[in-house]
């Protein structure tokens, strides 16, 4: 019988390798694509008289729920594109070197625990658009998947995370009008959860290959 394997780290990046650096390359690609739509849907949000705004999440209302997929590329201005495009790079990349499972897993859980936040406790009279809950939700995970993988690397890398960029926390607070800190709240939220789960599946997947060997 083999010995046991480790637990992976909650989708941890590889080594400096060359198989390393190709699994993070598509999480990378995809970090890049997404970046590309939002700014080509502000680009034709401009051009159609910002029409595509409507397509945001509408709380409490059934047709607003479509805004959960549509509202991250979407955004209020190239201002506040600009405001999220570096954030969402970083933060998104650093996600994406765990490879395009984990940024893909990541950016669904965050994306799904954010929109579905807004809708239910967001303003009636508000449309909530914008990927400050994915920035959100992706610093959250760097912060908190070291501590339940207890990996001290990714510990090390949520301290630097947390150095550069902890400032963002405040937005979780409803001290701006015009802010969606309920986007960054269960963005925040829906972070956690995915570290959480991601290290739950990885905890299952191991056991399985043990079984199995």
């Amino acid at each position: 019988m083999s010995s046991p394997s480790p637990i992976p780290s909650a989708g941890s990046p590889e080594r400096s390798t060359p198989g390393g650096l190709a699994k993070s390359q598509p999480g990378l690609v995809a970090v890049g694509v997404m970046l590309a739509v939002q700014w080509t849907s502000e680009v034709a949000d401009v051009v159609l008289d910002h029409r595509l705004d409507a397509y945001g999440v509408r709380p409490h209302v059934l047709v607003g729920l479509r805004g959960i997929v549509f509202a991250p590329f979407l955004h209020g201005g190239f201002g506040h594109l600009i405001g999220n495009t570096v954030p969402f790079a970083a933060l998104g990349g650093l996600v994406a070197l765990g490879g395009l499972r984990q940024f893909l897993s990541v950016t669904v859980i965050v994306g799904l625990v954010s929109g579905l936040g807004m809708w239910l406790f967001g303003s009636s009279n508000e449309v909530h658009l914008g990927a400050s809950g994915l920035v959100f939700g992706y610093l959250a995970y760097l912060l908190v998947r070291g501590f339940f993988a207890r990996n001290g690397r990714q510990i090390l890398l949520g301290i630097v995370v947390a150095f550069v960029y902890g400032g963002l926390l405040w937005g979780v607070l409803p001290t701006s009008r015009g802010v969606s800190w309920e986007g960054h709240l269960f963005g925040v939220v829906g972070g956690v959860g995915a570290a959480w789960a991601l290290l739950q599946f990885d905890k299952a997947r191991v056991a399985a290959d043990q079984r199995n060997s």
